[in-house]
């Protein structure tokens, strides 16, 4: 039997525990999940929903919120805390749905209001809470309030950044800024000569001024809207991008601007945004403990990262430091002990996140399957919050053969050649492929008819239906660790120590649990920690793994990551 199976065996024989997170908690009404003293987000697992390539109710080729609620069973049986959603809000679709032209409306792409309602209220019955993304750094080119700011209207201009262009006619952009998505970071005013405004993306996503006070009063507003729908919280788009500094100044540097990087920006991670942060958290506790914001923020060190979830600030920010960190032990072990210092000095969890709709997944990145599920072994291993992208549960590899006709990515129509931006130049859509829910189909399950981005052929072999019930499957590894990390009373948000290991071993210990991470290329030799648990490599158990080692050791896989109850 491998072990896969045996832990699936002694997990399921725990009588009074289920995968289906309501069932033990006690009867609540159908819009409210559990309530949590200690904060459900400190040790969450919340699945990052892309709305557009998730799940198609209709036949359209694109994914929408009825699609989601008919999948929200299958999120509960995964063993997720809660889902966060991609933006569904009416929109052009410039870019995915984040140039927002009505923040209080659904694009009828994606369904009616009363979808996502109905969405919400079913999600809480089945024990997940709901975060919604906001878009507060820019809007739009399509918004009301651009539309009358580029027919004149003063107080419109206002609550955006319309500047004067350098040069004799004003041919020049007003600063040497460049667009995330490669080129400048302004476009010239329609019938305008010397009139240009700011767009830190797209041109069709103008920046927001966030020193007008009806941006705060708007927003504020916004974000009423949809808590008074019972939504659990926000994700918060490009959290560090709201302020920009004082007179816009030069950057003087020729390095392409990125939006996940250690570059320090006049546009990114200015002082200014904490106190927006601080409002907003106000916002969200007037509606009761559990509704939280998660801020979308890079910032150079994990020291200014840790700003951003103070105790009066946000409750939670994306560590994209453990994103980008190597397969290598000294890398990963430095970027872990820097996240948890750095929230922990202000009473904050840490979050792990190792892929999402903006970067290339981490199987691609990493190299190889069996490491895309070791390090989702570590991560789920280690204290705090975890965010997981639909799909990696499922093993999905970067789609990096798409046509250039399919692309709808706008920063694949902007790249400038030699450049990199860690996934923002056209590389995105291979990340957002749609899922593949079952093995025949024209988008395997995905819709009735096709997708609006190709699936490749091999992908049936990786869908739900055929992962479901099968030991080795990366599906069943992630529906397995995830129901051991609610039943070890040692994971989550806890203590953690690092232990003695061979080169090229990352190990750790929780509370009852030791994790080794072997980024070896071959196997090492160890004492063993107590009893296996869990191990990413399918065919591995302890019998396994006795096999030519030395008395009293066992043999601990090449790029493989193993749980033991200790």
């Amino acid at each position: 039997m491998t072990q896969h199976a045996t832990t699936q065996h002694t997990v399921g024989s725990a009588p009074a525990v289920s995968s289906d997170p309501a069932v033990d908690c006690d009867p609540a009404p159908a819009s409210s999940p559990p309530q949590s003293p200690l904060g459900w987000w400190r040790d969450a697992v919340i699945y990052q929903i892309y709305v557009r390539s998730f799940a198609d109710s209709d036949g359209d080729g694109v994914g929408d919120l009825p699609g989601v609620r008919q999948r929200l069973p299958y999120l509960a049986e995964l063993g997720v805390d809660a889902v966060w959603l991609t933006p569904f809000y009416a929109s052009p679709q410039a870019d995915g749905g984040y140039d927002v032209a009505d923040y209080r409306a659904v694009d009828p792409r994606f369904g009616e209001l009363s979808d996502a309602r109905a969405l919400v209220d079913e999600a809480h019955a089945l024990g997940l809470r709901v975060i919604l993304d906001i878009v507060p750094n820019h809007t739009s080119d399509q918004h009301p309030w651009f539309r009358r700011a580029l027919a004149g209207d003063p107080e419109a201009r206002e609550r955006y950044y319309f500047r004067d262009g350098r040069g004799e006619r004003g041919q020049l952009p007003p600063n040497d800024w460049e667009s995330v998505f490669g080129g400048p970071a302004w476009s010239r005013v329609p019938g305008s000569e010397g009139q240009w405004y700011l767009h830190l993306f797209a041109p069709q996503q103008p920046d927001v001024n966030w020193q007008h006070p009806r941006v705060h009063e708007e927003f504020d507003s916004v974000l009423r809207f949809w808590l008074d729908l019972r939504v659990d919280g926000f994700r918060i788009d490009v959290a560090h991008g709201m302020v920009k500094a004082e007179g816009l100044p030069d950057i003087g540097s020729r390095e392409q601007a990125r939006m996940v990087g250690a570059q320090q920006l006049p546009f990114f991670d200015q002082d200014g945004v904490h106190e927006i942060h601080r409002s907003w958290r106000r916002l969200l506790e007037s509606y009761g403990p559990d509704r939280i914001g998660v801020a979308e923020a890079w910032a150079p060190t994990a020291e200014r990262l840790a700003l951003y979830v103070r105790p009066d600030e946000l409750h939670q920010a994306f560590n994209f430091h453990f994103l980008q960190a190597g397969w290598d032990v000294g890398e990963l072990r430095r970027v872990i002990e820097e996240s948890m210092a750095a929230t922990t000095g202000v009473g904050a969890p840490t979050t792990w996140v190792l892929s999402n709709h903006d970067v290339v997944r981490h199987r691609t990145r990493l190299g190889s399957l069996a490491r895309a599920r070791a390090a989702a072994l570590l991560m789920l291993a280690l204290p705090g919050s975890v965010y997981l992208y639909q799909g990696e549960e499922l093993g999905l590899p970067e789609v990096t053969e798409l046509p250039d006709e399919a692309r709808q990515d706008p920063a694949f129509c902007r790249v400038v050649p030699g450049t990199s931006a860690e996934g923002q130049e056209g590389l995105r859509d291979g990340c957002r492929v749609p899922l593949p829910w079952e093995t025949e189909g024209p988008s395997y399950g995905f819709g009735p008819a096709g997708s609006w981005l190709p699936q490749p052929s091999d992908w049936r072999g990786l869908s739900v239906q055929a992962q479901t019930g099968d030991p080795l499957s990366t599906l069943e590894l992630y529906r397995t660790a995830l129901r051991l990390r609610r039943l070890l009373p040692g994971l989550g948000d806890s203590a953690m120590e690092w232990l003695e290991a061979p080169d090229g071993v990352l190990a750790l210990s929780r509370p009852g649990l030791v994790c080794l991470l072997n980024t070896r290329e071959e196997a090492v030799f160890m004492d063993p920690p107590g009893e296996l648990l869990l191990s990413s490599v399918p065919e591995e158990s302890r019998d396994s793994m006795e096999d030519g080692a030395p008395a009293g050791q066992l043999r601990i896989p090449a790029n493989s990551c193993t749980w033991w109850a200790a």
